[in-house]
């Protein structure tokens, strides 16, 4: 197959897997399994709008009112030509007279029927307005606790769009989806009846448009939907890419990928517009049909309307007044057609919505769950393993007892598991084999949120938040006084350079901390970690962003902070890890040698073999070298 490197090329990729036949007996399956599903987010739509039943029937009781006050017009006109306009008995002071009196009743009839359309425009805006904030406020806190492999997968963009223009296309469920057809169906069925009353045929030739507009929606329906949820899942991917480019920029300029990025922008978005214009074109088919039933229908309606009158069985405000009616009927019914095309848009976001929605929580507390112990005696890792991909452990059988208040230190070859270890620490993951044990207990039936609270990380890419100095040093501790903020900084080596900066400690970083050096923030994710105070203490590669003298001058702080935490370090550098307490080497997910660096410098082995290697390679004292 080749490269999709066009979008008229991935356009027609979608075409054919879209409208080419499947083989007989794998339609039905997949339409009736993508069917529950549909079903299934329909009733959980359905049960986030239950609480707001009273809102919803109070507009349409307003709309069924509106809806009964403008049957009235018609009748009024008719009244106005065959009952004061023709007749010749009258006078034309009799006929003025009936005619203001007419006509000022129906503007007041047209100001309340207008006060109750306003009122329930209102009322619906409001109706919108809670339901996609409670919406998008339970969309942000399932995104907070989704699985780390869930998020990575989303991608920033697939988060953002599902956040902003998803849950407001699915704000037109409400108005488009349930409000607009409801209040359009009362009015069909209100205007029908009138018909009905006035003349059956009549009635007939005005709602005989109804069934071949229905069929060509229902039609239009089956094609559409799958366009718009396509649409959606590229355009989360466009903005997705955009992030990441971005976010790196530096990267995309310094290897001059720079038109590179320009034609996949202009591909994805031009795929979308191809999709788009597909969209319109069914929808154009739609339009096609109404061009030519509304005017057949009107002029139907005047034929046998002009016939019923030369044959002395109606009037000329019988044919008004149906004129009318029919006007009225195609309105709402124009309504109903029209919202499909919302409808299909809301439905797709609905699905991407209730689709996160649905995704299980990070690590659901276990029923029989207990908080973290306080303090933390031994954290006692039991023959645990662990594997992102089935087959591909990355952890085998680690034990290893960790007594409150030491530090352990993680080195190795890359790719040993090092990362994955702390992690497995956070409880960013659970292992698949084996027991983490917190004073014995089982991590996995501690309470996530009070575990938490006593760990925190200092990783090597250092993220801090676009806001003041103070706020990302107090991110772990909300409360914290500004004495304690400037002693975090003190004892984190960060006080002197946030005094020179041009508000001090409310001075604005920008996004990720962009105003500052690397070693400037990694000094300030320092001091945030020192303020809030953990018992378990992670620091991946902590010093890694630090020149020399920087590193130096925070060693005697990181010592302090280590000296009654239980601490897992990952360092590349001896001058981070020579004190540790126990020494772990890992390779290729298993632990080769546990000590300290003194006996693991009298004993063969790996980081003895490390040592020595990078001691010839860059002829430095060991306590500058770095690890591989």
């Amino acid at each position: 197959m080749p490269p999709l490197d066009s979008s008229r090329a991935q356009y027609r990729a979608f075409r054919d897997a879209r409208f080419s036949r499947k083989p007989p007996g794998t339609e039905g399956s997949a339409n009736s399994g993508g069917w529950r599903q549909r079903k299934h987010y329909l009733r959980e739509y359905r049960r986030w709008l239950w609480p707001y039943r009273g809102r919803i029937l109070a507009v349409l009781l307003l709309a069924l009112l509106g809806a009964g006050l403008s049957m009235l017009l018609p009748l009024v006109t008719r009244y106005i030509i065959d009952g004061i306009l023709a007749p010749s008995s009258l006078g034309i002071s009799e006929k003025m007279s009936r005619l203001v009196t007419v006509c000022c009743a129906m503007l007041i009839l047209l100001f309340v029927t207008q006060a109750f359309d306003t009122l329930r425009a209102y009322l619906t805006a409001v109706l919108n307005a809670k339901v996609i904030f409670r919406l998008r406020q339970k969309l942000f806190e399932r995104f907070l606790r989704l699985p780390l492999g869930e998020l990575q997968d989303l991608k920033s963009g697939g988060i953002v769009s599902r956040l902003s223009q998803d849950t407001d296309k699915v704000k037109g469920m409400v108005q488009m989806g349930l409000i607009t057809p409801t209040a359009a169906g009362i009015r069909v069925v209100l205007t029908v009846a009138v018909l009905v009353l006035l003349s059956w045929e009549m009635a007939l030739i005005a709602a005989a448009m109804i069934p071949p507009i229905v069929l060509i929606n229902l039609l239009w329906v089956r094609r559409v939907r799958p366009i718009y949820r396509s649409m959606a899942d590229a355009r989360s991917e466009i903005d997705g890419r955009v992030t990441e480019t971005f976010g790196g920029i530096r990267v995309v300029r310094a290897f001059r990928r720079e038109r590179k990025e320009e034609h996949d922008y202009a591909v994805a978005h031009h795929t979308v517009i191809r999709k788009n214009l597909l969209a319109e074109k069914l929808r154009l088919v739609v339009s096609a049909g109404w061009g030519l039933l509304i005017p057949a229908t009107s002029l139907a309606v005047v034929g046998f309307g002009g016939y019923r009158v030369i044959q002395g069985q109606g009037t000329v405000g019988d044919i008004v007044a149906f004129q009318m009616y029919a006007f009225m009927l195609l309105m709402p019914v124009s309504q109903i057609v029209n919202s499909f095309n919302a409808t299909q848009q809301a439905l797709a976001a609905m699905e991407r919505v209730f689709e996160a929605l649905s995704t299980k929580e990070e690590k659901p507390d276990a029923p029989d769950a207990v908080d973290a112990p306080c303090p933390i005696r031994e954290i006692r890792f039991d023959g645990i393993g662990f594997e992102y991909r089935a087959g591909l452990p990355v952890l085998s059988d680690v034990s290893l007892t960790v007594p409150a208040g030491s530090t352990v230190a993680l080195v190795g070859p890359s790719g040993g598991g090092k990362t994955t270890f702390v992690d497995l620490v956070a409880r960013f993951h659970d292992p698949v084999s084996g027991r983490i044990l917190i004073d014995g207990v089982d991590l996995r039936r501690v309470r996530l949120q009070s575990y938490r609270q006593r760990l925190a990380i200092v990783p090597q890419e250092v993220f801090l938040f676009d806001g003041t100095v103070a706020d990302n040093i107090r991110y772990g501790r909300r409360a914290a006084a500004d004495g304690d903020v400037e002693d975090a900084a003190r004892r984190a080596n960060a006080h002197n350079f946030i005094e020179e900066l041009p508000e001090t400690y409310e001075t604005l970083i920008g996004e990720r901390g962009v105003k500052l050096s690397g070693g400037q923030r990694q000094r300030i994710s320092i001091a945030r970690a020192i303020l809030a105070d953990p018992e378990i203490l992670i620091l991946d590669e902590a010093t890694s962003n630090l020149d020399t003298e920087s590193e130096q001058l925070i060693q005697a702080s990181l010592t302090e902070l280590l000296a009654s935490r239980t601490t897992f370090v990952i360092a590349h550098r001896l001058s981070t890890i020579t004190h540790a307490d126990i020494i772990v080497v890992l390779e290729a997910g298993r632990v080769v040698q546990v000590g300290t660096h003194t006996d693991l410098l009298n004993r063969k082995g790996l980081y003895r073999e490390m040592v020595e290697r990078q001691q010839k390679l860059f002829a430095d004292p060991p306590s500058t070298l770095a690890w591989e």
